[in-house]
């Protein structure tokens, strides 16, 4: 029942690839990833969801070989959203569906809760927090150090500066210095970005958020539902040794007040941006906890 396996599906015009586990009539767990990393990061997950009778279903989030690159360049956060709840109707879940993101795929599962209430009965987001916690995080000065990438990639040199050593020094930049080989997951995003097409999607995710002229008109619900705080409590969980987004500027008494009503939050003691594959035991607890609750 743990054994992961492959699939594909058509959702909101995009071919999808995804990596599966767990019986096909369980209830649909969605596990989005962010950048720079693939489903494959989840693998620690999936068998214990699988055990638990999800059918765990972790996809290539747009752009993403071997999913399809959207034709309309859309990669705000708002289309990832709609990706994510045109999926549960194509994978056939139900009200019982849970989802869970990270990074970019927290952005994701926080616009597929508020859209589409009614989809979801459980909610994780990791590693991102409420849009409204972090206002004034990117003002300080050693925040602004760590994410020198996302003002790399509003520039031409990003296609070229986006190759496997700057991947590398990515994963070693948000993850703790305990000596881990990260080499299989930096292979996975690299086939992630096979091809120039595939190169430019993910650089496309981080330019969507800085210019307002690449948001796509259609996703603009979706967008502002990515921003808000919906009615769905939220688990949360973040790494106290992320090196991307700091906890010294991640107040986690101010993420209990943003989310909503009943929502649970974690610091992962030992955990990078990264904390599915750093702590893997205590975030699959904290969230098969949350699940079962």
């Amino acid at each position: 029942m743990g054994d992961i396996t492959t699939g594909s599906v058509n959702a909101n015009g995009l071919d999808f690839g995804y990596l599966t586990a767990g019986p096909e009539d369980g209830p649909l767990a969605l596990l989005l990833h962010g950048f720079p990393d693939s489903p494959h990061t989840w693998r620690h997950l999936m068998p214990e969801l699988a055990a638990a009778g999800y059918r765990a279903v972790a996809p290539f989030m747009r752009g993403y070989a071997p999913t399809s690159v959207p034709a309309d360049e859309a990669y705000q956060s708002g289309a990832l959203a709609a990706d994510a709840v045109a999926l549960h109707e194509a994978l056939g879940g139900g009200s019982d569906a849970v989802v869970i993101g990270h990074d970019w795929g927290a952005f994701a599962t926080y616009g597929a809760a508020n859209v589409a209430p009614d989809h979801w009965r459980k909610v994780v987001a990791m590693s991102v927090p409420p849009v409204s916690v972090m206002t004034t995080a990117f003002f300080d000065y050693e925040q602004l150090k760590r994410s020198f990438y996302i003002f790399v990639f509003q520039t031409p040199l990003a296609e070229v500066a986006l190759n496997r050593a700057f991947v590398e020094g990515l994963w070693r930049d948000w993850s703790p210095d305990d000596g881990r080989d990260r080499s299989a997951d930096v292979d996975h995003v690299m086939d992630c970005l096979g091809t120039p097409a595939n190169i430019a999607a993910a650089i496309g995710y981080y330019r969507a958020m800085l210019d307002p002229s690449r948001l796509v008109d259609r996703y603009a619900a979706a967008q502002q539902a990515t921003t808000i705080v919906g009615e769905l409590p939220v688990l949360y969980l973040h790494g106290a040794e992320d090196g991307c987004l700091g906890p010294d500027v991640v107040d986690m008494d101010a993420v209990r007040e943003a989310l909503p009503p009943g929502s649970r939050t974690g610091l992962v003691s030992g955990a990078g941006h990264f904390l599915q594959v750093d702590r893997p035991a205590e975030v699959n607890e904290h969230i098969l906890s949350w699940l079962s609750a």
